[in-house]
């Protein structure tokens, strides 16, 4: 008997616990939230600015882990075998910074960690040529040459030329969830194919040291400041919001390890795709 009154002490004491845990466990995320005051002063500041949002405000700011990743290292044999019918009859260069591969009319560059092929004919002449340049023929063209070599990319932002006769699709890799926003592929689709290829990436080791972020209406200030001395057409519109890692810095030499940190990105109507970058732990906009 007094055994059984034990084992329902213990288990109301572990109720009880939980209980307790759960309510600390809420107080500390609500920590983390935007109330809904918050995001109404910040959209009143904007719309004084002449600042309107397309998109949701981001309203979770959860402390994030940074990234170690390592410096840029590409397996040019690889890349030779990707970009070329025929890497045995490349002619190659090289110079102080990296190397030059020509092939007929095409031209592949590494220097400093950067990727950059041009061919005025088409990507390898495979694609040929497309008859009605579209979006919907563009993405799967380059969805088809990403998947085939980097398949954890995913296509993250497509500018359209006014003109309509190229377009830009741009891949980031994404790493358990997250958009790695200087690990990227950028394609540029003409009638003939795929013409142009730039691309910079490093390998992700693993999470490293948590950082608390700045709150997304802090960023949107942030924002606003910088944009009331600049020349843009006003009204401006956000037209997408959200949290990725970004590395300042990296060498070329793969066993340097460095950091990729969170950013909070800000993409507006007519900025030809380019996001204002905003460092999330320092609150500090990158251009």
């Amino acid at each position: 008997m007094e055994w059984e009154r034990a084992k329902s002490l213990i288990l109301l004491l572990f109720v009880l616990l939980n209980l307790t845990l759960g309510v600390l466990i809420f107080r500390e995320e609500r920590k983390y939230i935007i109330t809904p005051e918050r995001e109404q002063a910040i959209t009143t500041i904007m719309h004084e600015n002449n600042i309107t949002m397309e998109t949701r405000m981001i309203r979770s700011f959860q402390p994030m882990r940074e990234l170690t990743v390592s410096g840029f290292y590409y397996n040019v044999d690889a890349l030779l075998n990707i970009f070329f019918d025929n890497p045995a009859a490349v002619v190659r260069d090289y110079f102080h910074h990296g190397y030059e591969f020509i092939y007929g009319d095409a031209e592949l560059v590494i220097s400093r960690g950067f990727v950059s092929y041009f061919n005025p004919n088409g990507l390898r002449g495979e694609a040929g040529h497309l008859t009605e340049l579209t979006r919907m023929r563009a993405e799967a063209l380059t969805d088809a040459f990403v998947q085939a070599y980097w398949p954890d990319f995913e296509l993250d932002d497509v500018y359209i030329a006014r003109a309509g006769d190229w377009m830009r699709l741009s891949y980031r890799q994404v790493y358990r969830g997250y958009i790695i926003h200087t690990n990227f592929i950028e394609l540029v689709v003409t009638n003939m194919g795929i013409e142009q290829v730039d691309m910079q990436f490093s390998q992700v080791i693993d999470f490293g040291h948590e950082w608390h972020i700045a709150a997304p209406d802090e960023v949107l200030l942030t924002f606003v400041q910088r944009v009331r001395g600049m020349e843009l057409d006003s009204p401006i519109t956000i037209t997408h919001m959200d949290l990725v890692f970004f590395q300042d810095e990296a060498s070329p030499d793969p066993a340097i390890a460095d950091r990729a940190v969170p950013f909070y990105r800000i993409f507006i109507d007519g900025n030809g795709g380019d996001p204002f970058l905003i460092n999330a732990v320092t609150n500090q906009i990158l251009n």
